[in-house]
């Protein structure tokens, strides 16, 4: 009868794991070639659907007639989900299991997106946009603990560098589409795009189901998954990493979202490329930060150095008058590709130790789920701090005041808590 079962679920390809993921389970080698690329693609898409915004903010804005106000609402609204619900979705993946958590959150996605296209009125819009964010968490939440038990010890740090990417890239592909699309040709709105979006999720919801093993959510009770989420809260690491990670998305996503503001006097189609290029270049720092990780790279050195580089690259962003400089705009744009692109240290190393930090007993979806909620936190407070900096004094010339403080608490705990003696873990 065990020989049986045995040959059957071989046969299938599936994997019955906890959801909380203690170790890497025996998959197919086929099954683990494919399983991380899909579920990075799952990140991408469900990033793509907050960065849709960026660039067809003022052709919203002028359709349903929206204030300034509404706007900046709109542009934070999506991130609501995952401030409030981070733990409330590691319950879910608890129970209902990795894979089907994913599908889950690609569906509200697509759902969203299609529904949010049909919007008449601004509050129809916020709600579509707050679904979509909750679609968001659900992937987010969970890809990181299932790329963990998919891919091959060997190369975790390989496969968690490029997970890491997945905000960088998801910038660089959604701001430079929607720039080309909705500023290159007559025939596509807003609407369009939101459409083309929530087509593109429902695609990759096939995609999930044919290439990532399924896993079943752990059978036990509403209490003892309280228990083991309890037991995750209760330790110092994943409270150290998640803020860590916060002080680096406090930061980034302020300045991502400023940046025509900050630079000036460009058009929009130019603003739109460079910004896409600057999210680009943090994707390609996730991805060397990993293969830094692969070769013995101190995950405390990494982070230390992308805390240090934030200091220097955003003093030298905001503190000079660049508009008095010839060129000067472009000499920003070029210091905000350094920033990101070595700032990307930071979140690769932080989710690659992510995974490895639940407690015995303790839940890996609920590290996620605090990372996901405190970050994303940061996430929206970032940009109002940002701007009320700028509107006190005038101008952005102080506003380094408030990212190199956040750099500088990174750093310190960095330099604290993640010591090779506090991190037993092989980055191999």
């Amino acid at each position: 009868m065990v020989q049986e079962l045995v040959a059957g679920i071989q046969k299938e390809n599936v994997i019955y794991v906890r959801s909380s993921v203690d170790s890497p389970r025996t998959v197919g080698n086929a099954v683990r070639s494919r399983a991380w690329i899909a579920l990075l693609g799952c990140g991408i898409v469900a990033a793509m659907h907050v960065w849709k915004l960026p660039g067809a903010l003022a052709f919203i804005r002028q359709d349903l007639g929206m204030s300034l106000v509404q706007s900046g609402v709109l542009l934070g609204i999506v991130q609501v989900g995952a401030l409030l619900l981070g733990l409330c979705g590691s319950l879910v993946a608890e129970k209902l299991g990795l894979r089907t958590t994913i599908v889950i959150g690609l569906m509200m996605l697509a759902l969203g997106s299609l529904v949010g296209s049909l919007s008449e009125e601004t509050w129809q819009l916020m709600v579509t946009r707050a679904f979509e964010g909750v679609g968001f968490l659900l992937v987010t939440l969970v890809a990181p603990p299932l790329i963990r038990v998919t891919t091959d010890q060997s190369r975790v740090s390989q496969a968690m560098g490029w997970w890491s990417a997945f905000q960088g890239i998801a910038v660089f592909l959604a701001v430079l589409v929607s720039t080309v699309l909705l500023s290159g040709l007559e025939w596509v709105n807003w609407r369009i795009w939101w459409m083309i979006m929530g087509v593109v999720s429902a695609l990759t919801v096939v995609i999930v189901i044919r290439t990532v093993p399924s896993d079943h959510g752990r059978a036990v009770h509403f209490r003892s998954t309280l228990t083991a989420i309890g037991a995750t809260l209760q330790t110092s690491m994943p409270w150290v990493i998640s803020v860590i990670f916060a002080c680096y998305t406090l930061q980034w996503g302020a300045i991502i979202g400023f940046l025509p503001d900050i630079v000036g006097d460009q058009d929009g189609v130019t603003v739109g490329i460079a910004t896409a290029v600057v999210g680009g270049a943090n994707g390609a720092g996730n991805v060397i930060s990993g293969q830094l990780l692969k070769r013995g790279f101190s995950p405390r050195l990494l982070v230390m150095i992308g805390m240090v580089s934030v200091i220097v690259t955003t003093v030298l962003i905001f503190a000079p008058d660049w508009g008095s400089v010839f060129g000067g705009e472009w000499v920003q744009l070029t210091i905000a590709v350094v920033f990101s692109g070595i700032a990307a240290l930071i979140p690769s190393t932080i989710t690659r130790i992510a995974v490895d930090v639940a407690p015995p007993g303790g839940s890996a979806s609920a590290v996620m789920g605090l990372m996901i909620q405190v970050y994303n936190a940061a996430n929206f407070v970032g940009p109002i701090a940002l701007a009320a900096i700028a509107s006190a004094v005038g101008d952005w010339h102080l506003s380094w005041v408030m990212t190199s403080a956040a750099a500088v608490l990174g750093a310190a705990l960095g330099a604290v808590f993640l010591s090779p003696g506090r991190l037993r873990m092989s980055f191999a």
